[in-house]
């Protein structure tokens, strides 16, 4: 069994590697970082405002339009009316250009499914259970982060 201090080494290597992993696929899709991570809360929320995208991101509305400006030049997103409120604007992924990501991250995704078919059905129901709970404790320690440097 692994000592505390070699479980903080293990987990920390977990962390960087997930990292690279985003960065070098943001850099295969000719993304920046915080495109690529717009990009994908786009894709699984489905539309935001740009109000919605700034507050997720931390950019403020002025880069949050930029982003959105960038995406959209690389065909990943697109404006559209938002069907609740036709004075706002919601920002959409555009379907066909997601296919590209699935084809960045396609080696990943192999690669992550043969390491969890190590595991047991019981297994996979706790790692899944870390990974529901960490994700929120993750975006909230973020926030405490930008807070504290934002003063």
């Amino acid at each position: 069994m692994a000592s505390p201090q070699e479980r903080h080494v293990i987990f920390r290597r977990y962390l960087d590697a997930v990292g690279l992993h985003g960065m070098a696929g943001a850099e295969a899709a000719g993304l920046h970082a915080t495109e690529w991570y717009a990009l994908s809360l786009i894709s699984l929320d489905g539309a935001l405002t740009s109000g919605e995208l700034a507050t997720r991101t931390g950019l403020t509305t002025g880069a949050t339009t930029r982003l959105i400006d960038r995406l959209e030049r690389a065909g990943y997103v697109r404006r559209a009316a938002d069907p609740s409120d036709r004075r706002k604007v919601v920002v959409e992924p555009v379907p066909d250009a997601l296919a590209r990501i699935d084809q960045v991250v396609t080696p990943g995704r192999r690669k992550i499914a043969d390491v969890l078919a190590r595991y047991t059905p019981e297994q996979l129901d706790l790692l899944f259970d870390y990974f529901t709970h960490a994700a929120p404790a993750y975006r909230e320690a973020t926030e405490e982060i930008r807070k504290h440097t934002r003063g």
